[in-house]
């Protein structure tokens, strides 16, 4: 790690903290995280000098020690830094990710992790399956959504499969993702999606029939 690395980074969100914000934050995270109280911008504005010479194994070593630390806006460090270099990750630091995504989680970095895992898979799918399967709902999120964006890059019967997988599960995240990567995909194909979900549509939640439809 570089030399000083946290120590760098506390400085520069310090600067941007403002308390009073800290509560609101909280709060829309439903009290699980503290926050500092440094806004997206603020934080990508101080941070960005210290993020943008990192490079290889750095990354991943800097990611999970700005994950241990308590307050919000050292994760969304992370994300940044990991967003920043996705190119100089491969297939085989997906482990490390889906690590991170079973720890603090949340929407908020589990949707992030998802772009960056997508990014760093370049339309492939390992690890993909694993996640479908896993315990964690958090991880069969990732599993659901890391073909976002990939318009005629998506694997169509793999999206499919995987939303029919887990149509039968009540959790509100699953059931929103699923819609969510559906209503992606029909931007590109939708008539696919729309005969899809028409045909399915006892099989999944009324929420992702909704989600996937929305701008059909």
């Amino acid at each position: 790690m570089k030399p000083d690395f946290l120590t760098d980074i506390a400085i520069a969100l310090a600067s941007e903290a403002d308390a009073e914000r800290a509560p609101a934050m909280r709060a829309y995270m439903r009290d699980q995280f503290e926050f500092m109280g440094v806004g997206t911008p603020q934080r990508r504005g101080v941070c960005r000098a210290l993020l943008k010479p990192l490079r290889g194994a750095d990354l991943l070593e800097h990611a999970r020690a700005l994950w241990e630390l308590p307050q919000r806006e050292y994760q969304y460090v992370a994300l940044d830094m990991l967003a920043m270099h996705w190119k100089e990750l491969n297939t085989e630091d997906i482990p490390a990710l889906l690590e991170l995504v079973q720890d603090k989680s949340w929407w908020d970095t589990v949707d992030a992790l998802a772009g960056i895992i997508g990014d760093v898979l370049r339309h492939r799918h390992d690890y993909m399956d694993e996640c479908l399967r896993h315990h964690n709902f958090w991880m069969r999120r990732i599993a659901l959504l890391h073909q976002l964006g990939w318009r005629d890059k998506t694997d169509q019967q793999r999206l499919f499969d995987y939303s029919l997988a887990l149509a039968h599960e009540k959790e509100f995240f699953i059931q929103k993702a699923i819609g969510w990567a559906l209503r992606d995909y029909a931007r590109h194909a939708p008539d696919a999606v729309r005969l899809f979900t028409l045909k399915e549509k006892e099989r999944l939640a009324p929420l992702s029939f909704r989600e996937a439809n929305k701008h059909l």
